[in-house]
């Protein structure tokens, strides 16, 4: 085989059936072996798009997510998709076309150290040559999914994609063995001793499919229960123990809760999303995850590493009361924060409208949430019924991810319904890929929550006493027609208009924007300063 033949070779091994992302001239004879490989190349408008596009795949499929762009500016556009895969924990091969040998040292056109510029978003960057083409590719295919799993980068030369690979697989080699010290007998120890307990599930048992685990093991003890935003799902809004999402929309209401415990059991919490101090009282924290992670010197902590099957192993081998009473307070809380929702609702704001895309979509639907004030109002108001089928970035956190995550989704469960929620600032971020959608006719529903502003960073400037002076997006209508790049556009000003958008946009095969024309206001009362830890 040529290097472009057994790198479509293996990534079709592996599973890889989509490659998403943008081709430069150099990319040709890589795409041309996808195609020839059963691997289909996805075309994007942006590469930061493929980027996402690639991570969602493999946040939804378990398989390595690939993406492309050419060299220079290709490869600067795709970091951003790069880094979503870096802190939001998914396993992602970069692949980027690279200058020549002969050119790679001389200053020439397009020409960067895609090493030193992948160096730091990725957990590996390589750049090939026909004699370890097998070795690099498939250390590349292992390690994007060691934990935490995370991106890696293959810079393809341009002068090597028709020359002969070496294709004998090298020996493997001995990993080195982590020793793990969990000392158990210091986590019986404070388990045994503890009366209040709160439970703190975050985004590694998320991504590890762990939630049935964690609701097993409520039933042997009834301990409280937050979230990080990624861990949304894992267990029903309805369940006696669910208290509610740490850092979203109200989420000071669960101060009651928090403030009364005296141990905090984080279970896959990755504080990537939240850190620990932001939130926690003055009491001991017991950290269960897959990895070593480093948690603040001033909170007295053990840890334990290992897969979820033993955190859990451990918890039930202690000697807990036969059942921990649930505290008045978490019913007390959901009922609170129902009931501040329902008091927004008088009117057309984001919290009637979010009420409205509840109740109408269907509750098989794949959700994904692009980043601004909505997501707030989201992570702690939306009822996932305790299904993982609401997609967010909370570790990378970047705008523009709604659209292109949609997309994916819909590309990989073309039998599922699929509806983005995004603000104007995040749409117009990635506007381009409307295109895409209409190349593919996949037959994704784009809510926009039209305001005309970058609400979320207006309430921030707000906070300081400053000038709304660089939010303002534009003035009146955001789309000024019913079509938008050849998309169907559906104007929603009021909670019926809104409604009756919704019901024709499921009755279609085709992809539709609804402009849901929203007033702000509820933002301002709903997300509190204590939410945007940036700002301290």
């Amino acid at each position: 085989m040529v290097v472009a033949e057994y790198i479509a070779s293996a990534l079709f091994r592996s599973g890889v059936r989509y490659i998403f992302g943008v081709p430069g001239g150099s990319s040709i004879p890589y795409i041309e072996a996808f195609r020839a490989a059963g691997i289909e190349f996805v075309l994007t408008s942006h590469e930061a798009s493929a980027g996402i596009m690639a991570g969602v795949t493999a946040r939804l499929t378990g398989v390595t997510g690939v993406c492309h762009a050419t060299t220079g500016p290709g490869a600067t556009n795709i970091t951003t998709g790069c880094g979503v895969a870096l802190l939001d924990r998914l396993p992602v091969v970069v692949l980027t076309c690279e200058t020549d040998s002969a050119m790679i040292n001389r200053t020439t056109q397009m020409n960067i150290n895609h090493q030193e510029l992948f160096k730091p978003i990725t957990k590996a960057t390589f750049r090939l040559t026909p004699q370890h083409t097998a070795e690099v590719v498939e250390m590349a295919l292992k390690k994007c999914r060691e934990e935490y799993p995370g991106p890696v980068h293959l810079g393809l030369p341009a002068d090597i994609a028709s020359q002969e690979a070496l294709t004998i697989q090298p020996a493997a080699k001995q990993k080195k063995e982590e020793i793990v010290s969990n000392d158990t007998d210091i986590i019986f120890n404070i388990l045994n001793n503890t009366k209040k307990p709160l439970i703190a599930a975050g985004l590694t048992l998320a991504r590890l499919s762990a939630g049935q685990k964690l609701i097993t093991f409520l039933t042997q003890a009834e301990i409280p229960v937050v979230l990080t935003p990624m861990a949304k799902g894992v267990i029903p809004e309805n369940h006696p123990c669910y208290a509610g999402v740490l850092f979203h929309a109200l989420s000071e209401y669960l101060d009651d809760i928090v403030e009364k415990c005296d141990l905090i059991i984080g279970l896959g919490y990755d504080p990537v999303e939240y850190n620990y101090e932001s939130w926690m009282p003055d009491v001991p924290l017991l950290h269960f995850n897959t990895r070593w992670t480093d948690l603040p010197e001033n909170i007295k902590s053990a840890q334990f590493i290992g897969p979820p099957e033993e955190w859990f192993s451990v918890l039930r081998k202690a000697a807990w009361p036969p059942r921990l009473s649930i505290p008045e307070e978490i019913t007390k809380v959901r009922e609170e924060v129902t009931r501040v929702f329902q008091g927004f609702t008088g009117h057309f704001g984001p919290v009637t409208a979010l009420r409205v895309l509840q109740e109408e979509i269907p509750p098989e639907t794949i959700v994904t949430a692009d980043v601004g004030s909505h997501l707030h109002l989201i992570g702690q108001f939306w009822n996932t019924s305790g299904r993982q089928k609401i997609l967010m970035t909370n570790g990378w956190s970047g705008m523009g991810f709604g659209i292109p995550a949609a997309l994916a989704a819909c590309m990989i469960n073309p039998f599922k319904p699929v509806v983005c929620i995004t603000g104007d600032g995040g749409f117009l971020m990635t506007a381009g890929e409307i295109a895409t959608a209409r190349r593919y006719n996949l037959p994704v529903i784009i809510v926009v929550l039209s305001d005309g502003e970058l609400n979320l960073i207006r309430l921030k400037k707000s906070w300081q006493n400053k000038s709304p002076y660089g939010t303002i997006l534009y003035s009146g209508d955001l789309f000024g027609s019913d079509r938008f790049l050849g998309i169907r556009v559906l104007a929603a000003g009021c909670e019926d208009e809104l409604r009756k958008a919704v019901r024709t946009s499921f009755a279609l095969s085709e992809p539709v924007i609804i402009d849901a024309r929203i007033e702000p206001d509820d933002y301002k009362w709903l997300i509190k300063r204590t939410e945007a830890p940036e700002l301290t």
